[in-house]
């Protein structure tokens, strides 16, 4: 089994998106041979405005994904900590920082976004990013 840390965009594209984007996205959350990581930043990114508009299938699709979540960024504080040292290190901006040091706590061996490969993020390393739109 291949840890994978899903960033909060590929949820969103698999929630709300028709066509190839969104069925890569499906594709790679329905992968059997995936144990996912997540953290409470990617849950405070998708959950609450789903919520808060009134998009309730969108909701519930997230709440899906993330009690099927195996592995979860626990250490809050470490996370913070880290993400800022990425960020100042290798320029990233901040959700993106918190995400890409929430994945690297949990021993990820991936981290998927829909980010371009040309973005900050994809200099730090010890985990491989890959991107939707490759």
């Amino acid at each position: 089994m291949k840890i994978t840390f899903i960033d909060s965009g590929v949820l969103v594209t698999a929630a709300r998106g028709v066509g190839e984007d969104s069925e890569k996205a499906l594709e790679i959350l329905a992968d059997s041979s995936r144990e996912f990581a997540s953290s409470d930043f990617v849950k405070m990114e998708v959950i609450p405005k789903a919520i808060y508009h009134q998009k309730t299938a969108e909701a519930e699709f997230y709440e899906s994904f993330f009690s099927a979540v195996t592995y979860w960024a626990n250490d809050t504080e470490k996370v913070i900590r880290d993400a800022y040292n990425i960020g100042c290190q290798y320029g990233l901006a901040a959700m993106d920082a918190l995400h890409v040091a929430a994945a690297l706590s949990t021993s990820a061996e991936e981290f998927i976004t829909t980010e371009k490969p040309n973005k900050p993020m994809f200099r730090v390393p010890g985990i491989k990013l890959i991107s939707i739109f490759n």
